[in-house]
């Protein structure tokens, strides 16, 4: 079972499996995630959808032999604009996806997030770090929402002795992320292509590690089949600025398109890079794909989705 499968990374994970022999039940309930995104699983024989949100209860008929739970609003224009049911999801889901791999005597697997390290104080972030979070801040509502479900899988790892495992997740981008879903990649490809200027916030000094879907779920899926229960950092550790970032996309999309400064969102972290060095370690992954690549792979998806804007805006 996979929550959140109709999402951008959850339909990933999910095709992944399928594509390994798995069935798969998918779970969502499209506040974020896309009808478009569960018609390509559907190709599948083996996927099964049910329309639900995993903050309310659900009894389910026959074995499981894993829940994947990725149902979170994952972008800060989603988590400011739905702040509560982020919250809902992160606690009162994460209770419940943990009850049904308990229930079933399934593995169960926690999707994560570096922002649990908020804006950090040791760079690189290795796993043994505890973060720097505010726990008041408009990002709180994704961050401590996550923190939380950490802590409730490991309770019920230590207490129930449930077999978990948790992925911290750095910046993951690629197609079927929504083209206006407010995430940095998909927000300069889409201007890019649209020759709108590319918006920057704060002076661009500030760093990520931007690591493409296909790298990031094979960290994930190796995790999934290892034996470790502790925290693991999946993300690609070569950092950016952002306008490093931006320069990629304009020379990639050949747009040129300026680049237009806002002021710099409360509490956005200022650096941000994995240490990877367990997943090397233990899970023999690193990314293969590196930035420039794996815009040059996206970008296509994101010409494809604005024709059909397009096309759709002048047919009404």
């Amino acid at each position: 079972m996979i929550t959140g499968a109709a999402g951008f990374l959850g339909s990933h994970i999910a095709e992944r499996f399928l594509s390994e022999g798995y069935e798969v039940l998918g779970l969502d309930n499209f506040i974020t995630g896309s009808r478009s995104n569960t018609e390509i699983l559907e190709g599948y024989s083996g996927f099964t959808l049910i329309e639900h949100d995993i903050s309310e209860s659900i009894l389910l008929d026959g074995d499981l032999s894993g829940v994947l739970h990725f149902a979170s609003p994952a972008s800060p224009v989603d988590y400011l604009n739905l702040p509560i049911q982020t919250l809902k999801v992160g606690s009162l889901g994460t209770h419940n996806a943990l009850g049904i791999a308990l229930a079933k005597e399934a593995r169960f697997l926690l999707a994560s997030t570096s922002e649990v390290y908020g804006d950090p104080q040791v760079h690189p972030q290795p796993e043994t770090y505890w973060g720097h979070v505010n726990p008041i801040g408009v990002r709180s509502v994704y961050d401590e929402a996550k923190r939380f479900a950490e802590t409730m899988t490991m309770a019920y790892h230590r207490y129930h002795k449930l077999d978990t495992r948790i992925v911290r997740i750095f910046n993951t981008y690629g197609p079927r992320m929504r083209p206006y879903d407010g995430r940095v990649i998909s927000n300069f490809i889409v201007q890019a292509l649209r020759g709108e200027p590319l918006t920057i916030y704060g002076d661009g000094s500030q760093t990520r590690s931007f690591c493409y879907v296909d790298d990031e779920v094979d960290g994930i899926f190796r995790l999934y089949h290892s034996g470790r229960t502790e925290p693991t950092n999946i993300g690609n550790p070569v950092e950016f600025t952002i306008r490093e970032l931006a320069q990629v996309v304009l020379e990639e999309t050949d747009s040129s398109s300026a680049i237009h400064t806002l002021p710099l969102p409360e509490d956005d972290p200022k650096v941000r890079q994995p240490d990877i060095s367990i997943a090397r370690g233990n899970l023999n992954w690193q990314p293969e794909v590196d930035l420039r690549e794996g815009i040059r792979k996206t970008i296509p998806f994101y010409e494809e989705q604005l024709e059909r804007h397009d096309a759709k805006a002048r047919t009404i």
